[in-house]
Order: C-alpha cells, then sequence, then structure tokens
C-alpha cells in the first residue's frame, strides 16, 4: 500500500517560483518506484508534468521542459515539483502519483492558482 499527501499549493503571481512536495508512506523501499506529477485544469483531462525514475532520468511534458524541475528525496520520502516561470495556463489541481504491482495510487491533488 502507497499514501501519497501533497502539500504547497498555493497562488502565485505570473512569472513567479513555486515548490510543492508530496510526501509517501510506504512500508517497502520507496527508491524503485518511478514517481509522477501530473495536473489538471478546470474542463481539461489530467495530464503528466513529469516523472522521475528510481535511476533519476526524469521525462517532461513539453508545456513545462525548461520551467519545471522534479527531484526525489529517497531517505525521506519525498518527491518534489520545483516551478519556475509560472503561467497562468499552469492553473490547476496537481497529483503526486505511483504506479505499484500495477496499481495507481494518487494523492488528494493541491490547488496552484497562477494570478495577478
Amino acid at each position: 500500500q502507497v499514501q501519497l499527501v501533497e502539500s504547497g499549493g498555493g497562488l502565485v503571481q505570473p512569472g513567479g517560483s513555486h515548490e510543492l512536495s508530496c510526501a509517501a508512506t510506504i512500508e517497502l523501499n520507496f527508491w524503485f518506484l518511478t514517481m509522477d506529477w501530473y495536473r489538471q485544469a478546470p474542463g481539461k483531462q489530467r495530464e503528466l508534468v513529469a516523472s522521475i525514475r528510481s535511476s533519476g532520468a526524469t521525462n517532461y511534458a513539453d508545456s513545462v521542459k525548461g520551467r519545471f524541475t522534479i527531484s526525489r528525496d529517497n531517505t525521506e520520502k519525498m518527491l518534489y515539483l520545483q516551478m519556475n516561470n509560472l503561467k497562468p495556463e499552469d492553473t490547476a489541481v496537481y497529483y503526486c502519483h505511483t504506479v505499484r504491482n500495477g496499481v495507481n495510487f494518487w494523492g488528494q491533488g493541491t490547488q496552484v492558482t497562477v494570478s495577478s
């Protein structure tokens, strides 16, 4: 079983920076899981924002490449998303996600609103 809890959402001005965190509760090793950040804007489908593998290899959606950075702390079982140069179109609920034994696990989501 995996439990994921996001934190760090809020209101950010365009061009600003913000960091999201996700705390994972898992009885086995966290390090081997591929971890993801997804987001869902109002009226839109949930989309993959960034992924990080156990090797540390990362992937990003084209819309955030060069602006967002995903990272992890395997000792603390934490996942992070550093967001820079935020745009209004980044406004969404952001979700932490992983898959274990073919089962999808999601956090409850945290709202990020980019507005002046």
